[in-house]
């Protein structure tokens, strides 16, 4: 009897104390910052080391950086990883206006490993750089610049994202 007694007051102090242990947190607001970029990037679409750094860029809060200063009209930031990187331009409230991004040796799209496979049957792609410029107004532009190799032969081409060698 004393036990149940005993647990009965454990627990509706227990109960109390836990009711007052809440507290409430303050409202967090998600906002979709820059994008436009990441949705003319075709953000979904690329590679992995590409997609990581583009949403860096995207996400990157200038006005909270430790070089922001309100005097200045444009700021260029550089992202890097192994793979690749960006150079970007941001206005002063942090909008990103422009990008120049180039990656080595990334996975490369269907439509261009399909063209260079039609028009270069017996040549292997042994190296690839990917060249992305975004413009907020021109919006964007890809290209990759190709090293094929035929034994001792070597050829560089261009070639765009739908596969039109240039």
């Amino acid at each position: 009897m004393k036990k149940s007694k005993l647990m009965l007051i454990v627990g509706v102090f227990g109960f109390t104390f836990h009711s007052f242990g809440q507290v409430e947190l303050p409202e967090i607001e998600v906002t979709a910052v820059n994008y436009k970029y990441l949705n003319s990037a075709n953000f979904k679409e690329e590679a992995e080391p590409v997609r990581r750094l583009q949403l860096e860029a995207a996400a990157f809060d200038l006005q909270n950086s430790e070089f922001y200063q309100d005097e200045y009209d444009y700021y260029y930031v550089s992202f890097f990883i192994p793979e690749g990187k960006i150079l970007a331009s941001y206005d002063k409230e942090g909008n990103l206006l422009r990008t120049a991004e180039k990656f080595k040796n990334v996975n490369l799209p269907k439509e261009v490993r399909d063209s260079v496979a039609e028009r270069f049957p017996q040549w292997t792609i042994s190296e690839d750089v990917y060249l992305v410029n975004y413009h907020e107004e021109k919006g964007i532009t890809k290209r990759y610049k190709l090293l094929l190799e035929n034994g001792n032969k070597r050829m560089r081409i261009k070639i765009d994202e739908n596969g039109v060698i240039k």
